[in-house]
């Protein structure tokens, strides 16, 4: 499984998905098997690395919506929900990204998004305090996804 932190930090909440990803990488209690990885802005190298054919894709980002700053959702991330999109080698689109795994040879695994309302994405580095206080329950959404993707982690109690 790959967890995928995405965002750009010099862009204030936007920031969300790496830091969340860094955070749970120092936490080190995952099992074999689970790549943690702060994407930043990188959206072809995600596309290449998940040519490696990952079992479930677990996205990390700062997500528009309706509700308040620091809401976190899980969404459930299918090739009907891709549309068309053209892949920027230097910026992240994460639509456009997985819709161009299919055209480089690759597929979509079952992925899902933990995603968190941004309340400030102009230009600045730092999480807005909304948005900080949102990291606890987003790693343990994180944790949960993987929970029910694989069995050790309850065996182990990780998590």
């Amino acid at each position: 499984m790959l967890v995928a932190g995405i965002g750009n930090l010099f862009c204030g909440d936007d920031g969300f998905g790496p830091e969340v990803v860094r955070r749970i990488a120092a936490a080190g209690d995952l099992p074999a098997g689970v790549r943690v990885v702060d994407y930043g802005i990188r959206g072809l190298h995600l596309a290449y690395d998940l040519l490696e054919g990952y079992d479930a894709l677990v996205i990390v980002d700062a997500v528009p919506g309706a509700g308040e700053p620091g809401g976190v959702s899980v969404l459930t991330v299918g090739d009907d929900d891709l549309g068309a999109g053209e892949c920027d080698p230097h910026g992240m689109a994460p639509v456009a990204v997985l819709a161009s795994l299919s055209d480089l040879g690759g597929r979509l695994p079952p992925t899902y998004v933990v995603g968190c309302r941004p309340l400030d994405v102009g230009e600045r580095i730092g999480l807005s305090a909304e948005v900080e206080a949102a990291i606890p329950e987003a790693m343990e959404r994180v944790r949960a996804v993987l929970r029910e993707r694989i069995p050790e982690l309850v065996e182990n109690g990780a998590g």
